[in-house]
């Protein structure tokens, strides 16, 4: 029987352990896409106990102690740090089979160098230790990233930014990168704050927005300024795309309406959005941007907890939407005048992973290599089955060896050593491959391979060459 996490967790062979130890682990990441708070990274924040570090903003937790009959007193209310510490160490006897169990004690063992399982037995001397360690010199927000090797995050940022963090990390570690999330503009019929939203986008730049012609202007400055940040990719979080819509007129007309707070109807919005997303698109391209489609999230399920904690407080869940026709559609018209973007595809309903790897397929040009990708796992399927399912989704459909690896999306400083998860899942996978004669016995291939994917692909792929060197 082997031990719980022990060196060779995950590895399952000798192949295996040749590929992770010689080729994995020692790599650099990039994390592409997560959602740290730049004010902390820039500002170098020092965290006063491990609730704070660990707890504070971790929705998959919550979810996990509600599920466990925790109160809600001990997870997002006025419950001291340490009692919320002592209440997250009894539900993690109970998480046995969910990917936090391995992420809780990965995370023990790799910031804090602690083996001991966490129960209610030996939660307060966890604690101690772990809030004393924080203390250290090397245990800042950004002691905390070196420590896994992290030479570049990118951050979501809405357009209204002023990335002032972003400008106060130039030429600093890690390398700290903005990437442009326009949602906001998108929840046209919410007459109580797109107003509002809007207001504060025309401050933002420096102008007066009227017209459909104006927000275009507006959004072609920021993209401009996010560019001069060097911003290299954008972000949508949809549930579906809409069908296809271009008429100008209508949309300013939609746009209009929702200005002077009349009612906007579900198709208005779907035309408005679709209008826009498309404009935005070309933009990007123009750019040389990377965009990226989050696709298949049902949000705030829960209406009473909505109106008692807001938005991503973990009450969300999959959604079973229809999603080809239409992200074909908008990625063909895209395509059709020659300005489709490199673009990575996520869904979030496993039922999508083969329709989603193919439908990438189809726009790959030879252009660029690995031009449209098949996303990682995301959200509720970035645990041990479901990366294996889109990694051979993706070796099945596409080219692995061009995928640009794994992402945290996490808002946790603590949630790195998932990239080491991913990558002990991804050498177990083609360690197994080859010791089964699947693949041949060339680990210096195939070790090239997952550099490549934990690593060098991200750096070709985003533009990051000058930034790293």
């Amino acid at each position: 029987m082997k031990p719980f996490l022990n060196a060779d967790f995950l590895l399952e062979n000798r192949t295996s352990k040749i590929l992770y130890f010689d080729y994995a682990a020692d790599m650099p990441v990039i994390d592409y896409h997560n959602h740290l708070p730049p004010d902390e990274i820039a500002g170098n924040r020092r965290f006063n106990n491990i609730t704070e570090a660990w707890l504070e903003g971790d929705h998959y937790k919550w979810r996990a102690m509600r599920a466990n009959g925790i109160d809600e007193k001990y997870i997002t209310g006025n419950a001291s740090p340490r009692e919320k510490f002592l209440k997250w160490s009894e539900t993690v006897p109970y998480t046995m089979g969910n990917p936090l169990y391995h992420w809780t004690h990965l995370e023990l063992q790799r910031y804090f160098g602690i083996n001991t399982l966490l129960d209610p037995s030996s939660a307060a001397e966890i604690y101690d230790d772990t809030s004393g360690r924080l203390a250290e010199t090397d245990m800042s927000a950004r002691g905390l990233l070196d420590k896994m090797n992290v030479r570049v995050v990118c951050t979501t940022d809405d357009p209204a930014d002023d990335l002032e963090h972003h400008l106060a990390m130039a030429n600093q570690n890690p390398v700290m990168l903005p990437a442009f999330r326009p949602d906001k503009i998108f929840a046209i019929n919410d007459t109580e704050n797109f107003t509002a939203y809007v207001e504060k986008l025309a401050a933002a730049s420096d102008m007066t927005i009227k017209s459909i012609e104006d927000l275009l202007n507006a959004y072609s400055g920021r993209i401009d300024f996010f560019d001069q940040h060097g911003c290299r990719l954008s972000d949508h979080g949809l549930e579906h795309l809409y069908p296809l819509f271009n008429d100008g007129e209508t949309a300013d007309a939609i746009f209009q309406a929702a200005l002077n707070k009349k009612p906007v109807s579900e198709k208005e919005k779907q035309q408005f959005t679709m209008f826009l997303l498309a404009e935005l698109c070309k933009m990007y391209h123009k750019k040389g941007w990377v965009q990226q489609f989050h696709l298949g999230a049902l949000r705030n399920n829960n209406q009473r907890m909505l109106k008692t904690l807001g938005p991503d407080t973990g009450f969300d869940s999959i959604g079973d939407y229809s999603q080809a026709v239409n992200l074909s559609a908008f990625l063909d018209y895209l395509d059709s005048t020659d300005q489709l973007a490199k673009t990575i595809l996520y869904n979030l309903n496993p039922g999508d992973n083969e329709m989603m790897a193919t439908m990438a397929g189809n726009f790959n040009d030879g252009s660029v290599a690995g031009k449209v990708q098949y996303g990682s796992a995301w959200w509720f399927l970035d645990q041990m089955d479901g990366m294996e399912k889109q990694l051979t989704t993706l070796a099945n459909m596409g080219l692995l060896s061009r995928f640009i690896g794994m992402l945290t999306d996490s808002r946790s400083f603590l949630s790195f050593p998932r990239h080491e998860y991913f990558r002990r899942i991804l050498c177990n996978m083609l360690g197994k491959q080859v010791e089964s004669g699947q693949l041949p016995e060339d680990t210096g291939w195939i070790g090239k391979l997952i550099r490549d994917i934990c690593y060098n692909n991200a750096v070709t792929y985003f533009s990051l060459e000058k930034e790293l060197n």
